[in-house]
């Protein structure tokens, strides 16, 4: 879904209405159509709206909704400084960005950087870094054209000798980078000349431009001998670092010479890792923040009535998992896996402790907005019996096993844990729940206990996600599973360039995974943020992360005369 819920709920309400009619709903109809266009226009305030659209029979909280999207309702002007509230960053965090993994560094990377393709406002693959591609028809060779007057922060011009390091630093046997995965098939990476960069493969690839728009990939200056300066934060981008303490903030000045017409509106971006969840919504409230990551579900209806803020979500790819890995016991029998997953309440869970604001997962990572997502795969329901009968094949009548969480992939994540724990009793399970410390969970946690909570940001494509946490040795298969089946099916499926063959191996892939894989996937969760009433950004939003796929400091503005 690429717009937010306030433009969304436009789009779903107003429809393209008569514009004229003589029965009292079309009346109604070309009402709501003249103050939806007022407010998209910015000629009332929000208290007007609200007031006029309940008069004309909307509930309040569809009106609440409605008037926030008044936040379209100017041009971009310069000035202020943007402050953003994050919700998860650790003192372990650096710049190196073959390490990425919190919310705050891949923010930070958009801050000071560019990768060669992005994600659009429209949801589709654009340009960032370079102005054109283009492939051979078996789509096993591409060429990036980049754009011509790009400098580093340090004067030094974006060449393709740059993009060749930037790439290579996450290649190679001994590469620990989260995205090594995606570049497995990568033959050579050549720089044929200064603008142009050819990316030969070993099998085709469709999504290549979409895995290039992958958080590690940021473009980073070449030390002329083939490595990049990996930890200097020298980049590309809209704003220079200035100063960044990992776990606490990062400071920014807007880059003079940024090659991006329009963008880069604010004079500074100032970012702070607030884990807690309602410090940083009070943090918004107040005008601490003039944007967070990430709010409560439990206040979401309670922030919307509150003038001094603006409260935005999109569905989206982003989804919980329970990662068990399978080369240790119990895990390593599928009986044992498929009872834990039986013995998960799905529904209660979406219902309760994100009331609604996501949908029901079915133990693969592809999601109802993405490609391929295969509708014909039956759903899997929370029946204990049934969790009870695949442990009894595993020669067991009860389980106890250790759960380690924390609030840090989601909030509520412990909340959740516990419900986990309550449901699964039914079927003779005991989840230990063992909450941790959420500073340095990413790098104790997560890939280091054998059954955890989890959560993975939305990938534009099915292969990005399959490739980065499933397929065999990828560094960030977090579950350890391998399948050989499996792997040939992905590779395969990369390369096939006819959509109905593609729409079947990617249906496969999802049932092995959900059949055989070691993750739990409870939901998918949308990402809801707030910003200050006089935060602006264009119509469109990009899904693929929170907050306009964490380039709203590089897209938004503040409306003019508030700063």
């Amino acid at each position: 879904m690429a717009l937010s819920c306030a433009i969304l709920i436009v789009s779903l309400v107003f429809g393209n209405f008569p514009a004229t009619t003589n029965n009292a709903k079309g009346n109604t109809m070309t009402s709501l159509n003249d103050l939806k266009n007022s407010a998209l226009q910015g000629r009332i305030n929000r208290r007007d709206f609200i007031q006029q659209a309940t008069a004309l029979g909307l509930t309040a909280t569809a009106a609440g909704t409605l008037a926030d999207s008044s936040a379209l309702a100017s041009t971009p002007s310069r000035g202020g400084t943007f402050s953003l509230g994050v919700d998860d960053g650790n003192t372990t965090d650096n710049i190196d960005p073959a390490t990425y993994e919190s919310t705050f560094q891949i923010a930070q990377a958009r801050v000071f950087g560019n990768y060669l393709t992005e994600i659009t406002p429209e949801n589709v693959v654009g340009p960032d870094a370079c102005e054109s591609w283009e492939a051979t028809p078996d789509a096993k060779s591409w060429t990036f054209t980049l754009r011509q007057g790009v400098e580093f922060h340090n004067g030094k011009t974006f060449t393709a000798d740059d993009v060749v390091a930037s790439l290579n630093h996450h290649r190679g046997e001994g590469s620990t980078s989260g995205g090594s995965a995606l570049l497995n098939n990568v033959v050579d990476i050549t720089a044929i000349d200064s603008t142009h960069v050819r990316i030969d493969l070993d099998s085709g690839s469709a999504d290549l431009p979409y895995i290039m728009t992958d958080y590690h990939f940021l473009m980073l200056p070449s030390d002329g001998e083939g490595n990049i300066d990996a930890t200097g934060g020298v980049g590309t981008g809209p704003y220079v670092l200035e100063n960044f303490e990992p776990g606490i903030e990062g400071i920014y000045s807007r880059n003079p010479s940024y090659f991006k017409e329009g963008m880069a509106n604010f004079d500074a971006v100032e970012m702070y890792q607030v884990t807690d969840v309602s410090a940083r919504e009070a943090g918004v409230v107040t005008g601490q923040f003039d944007a967070v990551i990430e709010v409560n579900v439990k206040t979401v209806d309670l922030l919307m009535q509150n003038d001094n803020i603006v409260v935005e979500e999109i569905a989206n790819g982003t989804h919980i998992t329970l990662p068990m890995h399978v080369d240790v016991d119990p895990y390593t029998d599928n009986n044992v896996r498929l009872a834990l997953k039986y013995a998960m309440d799905r529904e209660g869970a979406l219902d309760v402790l994100l009331r609604g604001h996501g949908t029901i997962g079915n133990d693969h990572p592809v999601a109802p907005v993405m490609p391929y997502w295969d509708t014909s795969l039956e759903q899997r329901e929370y029946d204990p019996d049934k969790a009870k009968w695949h442990l009894q094949q595993a020669g067991m009548d009860s389980l106890s096993v250790p759960f380690a969480t924390s609030d840090v992939p989601f909030p509520g994540g412990v909340d959740f844990s516990v419900f986990y724990q309550e449901a699964a009793k039914l079927a003779n399970i005991d989840i230990q729940v063992d909450r941790k410390a959420e500073d340095g969970y990413w790098s104790n946690v997560w890939l280091v206990e054998p059954f955890s909570l989890c959560a993975w940001g939305g990938r534009p494509t099915p292969d990005m996600i399959l490739s980065l946490a499933y397929q065999s040795g990828a560094a960030w298969n977090d579950t350890h599973f391998s399948s050989m089946r499996f792997d040939e099916v992905l590779i395969e499926a990369r390369a096939e360039l006819n959509d109905e063959l593609r729409s079947e191996m990617y249906a496969e892939l999802q049932m092995i995974l959900r059949d055989e894989g070691g993750t739990i996937i409870p939901f998918f969760r949308n990402y809801i943020w707030a910003t200050a009433p006089n935060v602006r950004h264009q119509e469109g939003l990009s899904g693929d992360w929170t907050l306009d796929g964490l380039r709203a400091m590089e897209r938004w503005w503040f409306e003019e005369g508030t700063v």
